[in-house]
């Protein structure tokens, strides 16, 4: 059986994940919203990657820029239990002018069979919660994981 998503286009970084008790139902299958918590962890590890630091990219108050996630969702292939180790690729899908769009691919640790996949939008804000462009440093930082046409 083939997979229907096609693997992450470009450059992506992948990091493992190691399924806790506390991210499991009480059937001891991954719980919906862990999968949220990985995205997030992966995106703190993308950054951390290109050499900067999270706490600045989601919150600058010395800059009055920040970066919160608008919108997420997460398809769901085949159940994950506590203790499994998986391998959590995460991408640029999109990056326009004020907009980042991360995807993320879940892996067992040991293969390609496509566990879940998911995406996440995130807008720079400034101090007023306006939406105001991406900081030039960070676009400038993201340019080689950027697909190629969405460099907007």
């Amino acid at each position: 059986m083939t997979n229907p998503i096609a693997p992450p286009p470009g450059k992506s970084v992948e990091i493992p994940i190691t399924v806790r008790f506390g991210d499991t139902d009480p059937y001891g299958v991954v719980y919906f919203a862990s999968y949220f918590r990985y995205c997030h962890q992966g995106i703190e590890e993308f950054f951390r990657h290109l050499g900067l630091a999270p706490q600045e990219i989601f919150r600058n108050t010395e800059e009055g820029f920040g970066l919160p996630i608008v919108e997420a969702s997460c398809s769901f292939h085949k159940p994950v239990r506590y203790g499994e180790s998986l391998r959590l690729a995460v991408y640029i899908m999109q990056a326009r002018s004020k907009v980042l769009t991360f995807g993320f691919y879940f892996y067992p640790s040991e293969g390609d069979a496509l566990i879940a996949h998911g995406e996440a939008t995130l807008v720079a804000i400034d101090r007023s919660w306006q939406s105001r462009s991406l900081p030039d440093e960070l676009r400038q930082v993201l340019q080689p994981y950027v697909p190629p046409l969405q460099h907007s």
